[in-house]
């Protein structure tokens, strides 16, 4: 994990505020698809892994501070914090605790994730939780006794549907067992199967209702004699748009409009360390990197255009919110 550091001229005594970055180093590509499919531009964009996600968040982020503070000297504020995490894609396990100490140190947390496609700031994030549930039967053979043995297979059958049916139940909440595994033979009642679920969801409030039924189901056993366990998740809370969300909206696109062109501003289901400060109550706004798109995918792209406007942005915004109106 990287965190850099940059002081200014006004103290928090004074009006100056604390300022904090970030930005993701890690990307989901397995070892070697850089090499497989090296960093290229065509037709006006830029493609390779994690060309959007996040290298173009990283780049923005530096250049912004270095035209703002090097190249203009602009001092205005308490203090810049860059943080660029390792491990965001799988939930900040290590980077979190960190993240979280330095939101209680700071005024401000600006996301350095791309824009959406169509220019849009990110205002709000869904939140997550990804979870393992382990399964345990009775094993017998399946052809002699089958109605002596414990199926975990079809228990995890039974808490898919369950768990399925939460789609909707409440706004914005969405649930989704991505991997089921059970069993060993055909003629063996299998005494065991795993499960790998995530659940997202809008607000606070309707994420703990979610968990809570998905407790439930874990809990509760529909086969005879079989049980259930889920493993500890790692959890992203929501980051809602709150007044102080919007206030920050509206700089920025003060900022956009003072540049000459302008900004929406969007919500989307995906998680990340904005979630993290937004949760300890530091008011975060996200999406201030350049526009791409298609993450995770094997054409993800970059809007070279888009990387001087949007660095230019960053850097105004900074500006702007360098000290308490």
């Amino acid at each position: 994990m990287v965190v850099g550091r940059r002081a200014g001229g006004r103290p928090v005594a004074d009006g100056g505020r604390r300022l904090l970055l970030l930005a993701h180093m890690d990307t989901v590509f397995d070892d070697g698809t850089a090499a497989a499919r090296p960093f290229r531009t065509r037709d006006g964009r830029a493609y390779g892994p994690g060309v959007t996600d996040d290298k173009a968040g990283v780049v923005c982020g530096f250049e912004a501070v270095e035209v703002l503070c090097d190249r203009f000297g602009f001092d205005d504020f308490a203090g810049i914090t860059l943080v660029c995490s390792p491990d965001e894609e799988i939930g900040s396990p290590f980077s979190r605790q960190l993240i979280e100490r330095l939101a209680g140190e700071h005024d401000v947390a600006v996301g350095l994730e791309a824009a959406r496609t169509n220019g849009a700031l990110v205002s709000a994030r869904k939140g997550i939780s990804a979870f393992t549930i382990e399964l345990t039967g009775l094993a017998v053979h399946a052809g002699v006794r089958p109605e002596h043995g414990v199926n975990a297979v079809l228990e995890a059958a039974h808490k898919t549907l369950a768990l399925q049916a939460l789609n909707g139940r409440w706004e914005g909440v969405t649930c989704n067992v991505g991997v089921l595994r059970g069993g060993t033979r055909t003629n063996v009642v299998a005494d065991r199967a795993t499960m790998q679920v995530e659940v997202r969801a809008a607000t606070a409030a309707a994420f703990d209702q979610a968990m809570a039924e998905v407790e439930r189901i874990v809990a509760a056993s529909t086969v005879a004699g079989a049980t259930a366990r889920m493993l500890p998740a790692h959890r992203h809370p929501p980051m809602e748009r709150t007044p102080a969300v919007a206030s920050l909206v509206a700089q920025a696109q003060a900022v956009a409009g003072d540049l000459g062109f302008e900004v929406g501003e969007a919500a989307t289901g995906g998680a990340g360390d904005a979630n993290t400060t937004a949760a300890t109550g530091l008011a975060t706004i996200d999406g201030l990197a350049p526009v791409g798109g298609e993450a995770h995918g094997e054409s993800e792209w970059l809007e070279l255009d888009s990387v001087v406007p949007r660095t230019a942005l960053l850097a105004g915004l900074l500006a702007r919110l360098g000290v308490r109106a």
